[in-house]
């Protein structure tokens, strides 16, 4: 039986300058509110193509403040979101970028980049300097996002440099 590929890691070296959020007409940005744990949880089975509750994954943790995690909506209905996270292996001036996800319909309308940014905004605002963030090597579209935002991979695993080649000849980079 094979081993479960590690995660692949990016880090995004600094928060300064980070460009405006911009949203497509209609669609505006809010955080979490209590009651939002079904929206979350729907926007990220259908991202992730699998069930994630939200105490497991978010609101059970003593660090989940709703500010933190982040909604692109339309109208009010949301339909993207990424959470500006934290986690022991960040450090206290990382910020981890968390469960991105975009309903399947929206995608290609750039609100996973903006989502993904409201979150770096939010660590910003917290006094983080830099981000983390994990993902696996399928999510091709993710990847190409992070590092449109300056993400870069870190290699922490032996595996690491080898997966990543041919990644960035797939999203264009090299």
């Amino acid at each position: 039986m094979q081993a479960t590929p590690s995660k692949l890691v990016m880090e995004k070296a600094s928060l300064d300058a980070l460009p405006a959020i911009e949203l497509p007409p209609g669609y505006s940005l809010r955080h979490f509110r209590s009651g939002d744990e079904a929206v979350w949880e729907h926007i990220i089975a259908r991202s992730f193509a699998r069930n994630v509750p939200f105490e497991a994954k978010i609101g059970g943790f003593p660090y989940f403040q709703e500010e933190r995690v982040q909604f692109i909506c339309l109208g009010n209905e949301p339909v993207a979101t990424a959470t500006a996270w934290e986690s022991e292996e960040s450090g206290d001036d990382r910020g981890y970028l968390h469960m991105v996800g975009a309903l399947p319909e929206y995608t290609g309308l750039g609100l996973g980049y903006a989502a993904t940014l409201a979150a770096l905004y939010r660590m910003r605002s917290e006094g983080r300097s830099r981000a983390i963030l994990e993902t696996d090597d399928f999510r091709l579209a993710a990847i190409k996002v992070y590092w449109q935002l300056g993400f870069r991979p870190i290699y922490l695993d032996e595996s690491h440099e080898m997966r990543w080649t041919p990644i960035l000849k797939l999203i264009g980079v090299h």
